[in-house]
């Protein structure tokens, strides 16, 4: 029975890394080209920096949503029997 409650852990383990690691490359390249667009907007267009900036964060937080749901399934895998 160790043997089997053992391989439980190790799939466990495994499945929330890969949610985890997965999960957090759209965001990682989201909030990147994010960032890049709206730097490129601000140079294009320097009387927008405040409205640009505004809309860049609120983009960036929606973004970073899919990363936090990531991290809730991670929890949900290694917390639930």
């Amino acid at each position: 029975m160790e043997i089997g409650e053992g391989l439980m852990m190790l799939g466990k383990y495994i499945g929330a890394g890969l949610a985890m690691g997965i999960g957090a490359i759209g965001p990682g390249i989201g909030e990147g080209r994010i960032g890049a667009s709206a730097m490129e907007a601000m140079a294009r267009q320097p009387e927008m920096i405040g409205t640009l900036t505004t809309r860049m964060i609120l983009a960036d937080a929606i973004a970073e949503t899919t990363g936090i749901y990531s991290l809730v399934i991670a929890f949900m895998i290694l917390l639930v029997v």
